[in-house]
Formats: structure tokens, sequence, C-alpha cells
């Protein structure tokens, strides 16, 4: 948490070794789950993802089963891990599994008996419904990162509807979902669409002072600047509004992004 990768790494071999020595499988495991963490934050995907393997290898050993919440949360960071060293096939089949074996986890779970479904608390069903709801988030970024606009749509729709149910409409998580889906319909050509989803994502923002307001205010700038020269004032005072927001939280990326914005709505202004 302070920073300090390499004294972490250090400390973290020494807890591996201890769990090795006592044979400890669930201190290995928690181990390797730490280590690759901290790999991927020091952007060692390589070794990230040897260290998730062998921690679901010590998993399935120890009796975890492949529907089981922990299993799939990190093969989910195994897809994501696929998807950025650009091997789709693998990062394809990775968000596929944790999907659909949720959905199916889910599914089974209403056939049990009912003493069994008793036993279940609330918080794990919702549980593993935010899980499935964060691997068609996830899945959906890939899918839109590779111009697949439909299907990413289809991800999108029903994670919003999860996270809807799950955490209800003034949810931070809630109003980034519909800020991604105007997105991924604008990118369609579903301007209208595109802009009812990203003013309500605006509108709840607003509301909620969101974190990233400033990255949903510069989306709806963007998504009305296609709608017409008519509404190139309303764009101009949105990624005004924006930049600003951006500036005080010291956002870069953000600042670049909507000044690049700025830049193309003045290039349309001169109807070039």
């Amino acid at each position: 948490m302070k920073g300090e990768m390499e004294e972490a790494e250090e400390i973290l071999h020494q807890a591996l070794h201890l769990a090795q020595q006592s044979d400890s499988k669930r201190g290995i495991i928690y181990t390797y789950d730490l280590m690759a963490n901290l790999a991927i934050l020091r952007g060692q995907l390589d070794s990230s993802e040897k260290l998730f393997k062998a921690t679901l290898v010590f998993m399935l050993d120890g009796g975890v089963k492949q529907d089981h919440i922990s299993f799939i949360e990190i093969s989910l960071k195994l897809a994501s891990i696929y998807a950025a060293q650009n091997q789709n096939k693998l990062a394809v089949a990775g968000y596929q599994f944790c999907i659909m074996t949720l959905e199916e986890k889910i599914e089974k779970e209403k056939d049990l008996p009912v003493e069994i479904l008793a036993a279940l608390t609330a918080e794990e069903k919702s549980n593993t419904r935010l899980l499935l709801g964060l691997c068609l988030d996830s899945y959906g970024r890939y899918l839109l990162a590779n111009a697949q606009y439909s299907q990413a749509q289809s991800m999108y729709e029903k994670a919003l509807q999860i996270c809807k149910e799950e955490q209800g409409e003034l949810h931070p998580q809630t109003v980034t979902l519909m800020n991604d889906l105007a997105t991924v319909l604008e990118a369609q050509g579903h301007h209208d669409e595109a802009y009812a989803f990203v003013k309500q994502a605006s509108e709840l923002a607003r509301k909620t002072e969101h974190p990233d307001q400033h990255v949903v205010l510069s989306n709806m700038a963007l998504i009305l600047m296609y709608q017409g020269t008519e509404h190139f004032a309303d764009v101009e005072r949105i990624f005004k509004e924006a930049l600003t927001q951006a500036e005080k939280k010291g956002d870069s990326a953000s600042i670049r992004n909507i000044q690049e914005g700025l830049s193309e709505l003045e290039r349309r202004k001169k109807g070039f």
C-alpha cells in the first residue's frame, strides 16, 4: 500500500517459504494470490499469469470447485491479463468461462432443495450476481476495445441490469455502466439512445457527486457534438465544465481527451 514493492515481494517470499514448510495449502494459495496481484501492480504480467495459474492448481488440489467465487475471481484476472497481452483466444475463453460458470451456478441454485437454499445467505446470492456483473462488464470493455459493438452492448446491458437490482440506481458503478453503454451505442450510430443514457448518467453523477463526473460530462459532450451544429454551444459549455473538474482532480488523461474534443469542436465549427 505504501508503494514499497520490492520489500513487499521479499516479505511475500518469506511468507510462502513458511507456508510451504508447514504444508499449509491455504497459506500457499493466499500468498500466491497476493504475489500475483503484486506482479500486476509492477506491470509483470507474465509473472502474474504464472502465479495465478499456480494458485488455481493449488485450489483444485485442495478441493475448491471451479464454480467457487474465489476460483472465478482469479480466472477473471487471468482473462484480463490475456486481454492486455493480446492473447485474444485465451482472453475470450477466460471471460466466457467466468460468465457461463456463474450463470449456471445461479440457475442451479434455483433448483436446490428448500433447506439448502435457505442456508444460502442473501449476501452470498448477491455476491454471486455482482461477480457475474463484474465479469460481464470486463468482457464488455474487452469487446468494445476490439470494436465488437453489438456483443459489447449485450454485456453492458446485462451488467447494468444486475447492478441496478443489486446496488441501486444511485450506486457509482451503475452510473459508470450507463456511461459505458452510451459509448457503445454511439459507436453503432444509435445517437438518440446513446444520448438518453449518457444524460441520465450525467444527472445521477451530479446528484451523487460521482468521482468520475468529468468523464461522464466529456462523453456527453462528444455524443452531443455528433448530433448537429445546433448543439455546439452546449457541447462547448459541457466540455469546459468537464475540463474544470478534470483539472481539479489532476486527471491528465481526461484533460488530454477533453482538449482533443474541444479541438474537434473548433474544426467542426469551421466546417472542416
